[in-house]
């Protein structure tokens, strides 16, 4: 399969990497950023994708994982990583385990020395989903530990390497414990955010607990679907919580049924929390209560849907937020639409947002 040029693909404000050149392990769709700025002043992206030879018959955008860096946090210069293609994580080897399939970081944080990254991962099982026959799931929460954020480490949970199991039959998580966010409390205890898609097709936000890191017990559901016709109104998915003013603010990507079945429209909005349990949506100034919206129908534009946000807050008060984007296309699967990169700013409101001039990127 050929690969066009990431010039010829949908460009416009807010665009910062695109997939990279034929023969990486990127080539195909760039996605999920999770950036830190580091003491010295640079900044590190790590980001999942995949070339256009990665096995098909997983449907989600996941594969393998890969590291950027940048002295400004918007020019970014990839890293050749050791692994398949240049990348720095892959599916596991042994396929007993639950990540050898494929792989996706959804988080990342510095702590004692260490580099902790937070990922999903699925296996070879086939998942019978209504007519459709799907591989790589469930997808199930792993961690992994770095000293120079290129080298990886697996910490292996208890649920054959996974950190959760998936929800029996019936139960909002059975298809996934995916896109895991985890959070050390101040009581020195963990809190893990997942979301996952029930039997009615409603993306669901949940948690888990744990005095160790490993060892999690699931507390369950927490955010669902918002009123109907809001952007959200088909649920939350992917999510970065941050302590902003005093409480707990989660960016997240917020599903809308667009009578597509499992296809949705995806843009991004705030909701706030005191405890981290009980959240309230925020209004953001779109008509649908986004506070980011994607780019409107035939504008030709990348990021039609949106997805993906992780946080940035700047020592001068302001805020970045970076999110994945992916052009208009009518039904088709995710693997239909072109993954890339973007990057939005604010003065320091959650609920105000301005796409970064158009760069010229590779």
């Amino acid at each position: 399969m050929s690969v066009e040029h990431p010039a010829s693909r949908p460009g416009g404000p807010g665009m910062i990497l695109s997939p990279g050149p034929a023969g990486r392990w990127d080539s195909e769709r760039v996605s999920c950023p999770r950036v830190l700025r580091e003491p010295d002043g640079r900044w590190k992206m790590w980001y999942y994708g995949r070339d256009p030879g990665f096995d098909r018959r997983i449907a989600l955008p996941t594969g393998r994982c890969g590291l950027a860096t940048s002295s400004d946090g918007v020019r970014w210069e990839r890293v050749q990583g050791a692994l398949t293609m240049g990348s720095i994580f892959e599916p596991h080897p042994d396929p007993s385990r639950f990540d050898s399939t494929h792989v996706g970081i959804s988080d990342i944080a510095y702590r004692d020395g260490l580099y902790w990254m937070w990922y999903l991962g699925g296996d070879h099982t086939p998942l019978k989903l209504g007519p459709m026959e799907l591989m790589g799931f469930p997808a199930l929460a792993g961690c992994a530990i770095s000293r120079d954020g290129r080298r990886w480490t697996r910490l292996d949970g208890p649920h054959r390497g996974a950190l959760l199991p998936a929800g029996k039959r019936g139960e909002f998580d059975a298809l996934m414990t995916g896109w895991p966010q985890v959070i050390r409390w101040d009581d020195g205890s963990w809190r893990m955010y997942y979301h996952s898609i029930d039997a009615r097709q409603v993306y669901t936000l949940g948690w888990a607990s744990s005095d160790d890191g490993l060892n999690w017990t699931k507390r369950g559901p927490i955010m669902g679907a918002g009123p109907k016709g809001r952007f959200d109104d088909r649920g939350v998915a992917t999510r970065h919580i941050v302590r902003l003013g005093g409480r707990w603010t989660m960016f997240y990507e917020g599903c809308k049924d667009i009578g597509q079945g499992f296809t949705v429209g995806r843009q991004i909005g705030v909701a706030v929390s005191d405890d981290g349990v009980e959240w309230t949506r925020v209004d953001g100034p779109a008509p649908d209560g986004a506070v980011l919206a994607g780019a409107p129908a035939e504008s030709g534009l990348w990021d039609h849907r949106l997805g993906c946000p992780w946080v940035v807050p700047m020592a001068e008060g302001g805020l970045r937020l970076y999110y994945i984007g992916s052009h208009e296309r009518v039904g088709g699967g995710e693997l239909d639409g072109v993954q890339q990169i973007g990057l939005a700013t604010s003065d320091g409101d959650p609920l105000r947002w301005t796409r970064y001039p158009a760069l010229s990127v590779a």
